[in-house]
């Protein structure tokens, strides 16, 4: 465990040696994993407050999306 998370494993399988088609589905697994955004995010210093700022907006992104689904059904 890294973090108090678990790392998940990412598995794409390449069928008919089509590796085109499976480095299109990695990347899009990796994409909605975040990965490239935590990656993004320790490449740099982020200062506390900044890191509080981003945790805030996520947040309230997350909220508003939950609003939306809800408001829906």
């Amino acid at each position: 465990m890294e973090g108090g998370r678990r790392l998940k494993e990412i598995e794409v399988k390449v069928y008919d040696n089509d590796l085109e088609k499976a480095m299109r589905i990695l990347k899009k697994k990796i994409q909605n994993d975040g990965l490239f955004k935590r990656l993004k995010l320790k490449k740099s210093y982020e200062k506390p407050s900044e890191f509080k700022r981003r945790k805030q907006r996520e947040a309230l992104r997350r909220q508003r999306i939950a609003a939306s689904r809800s408001r829906r059904y």
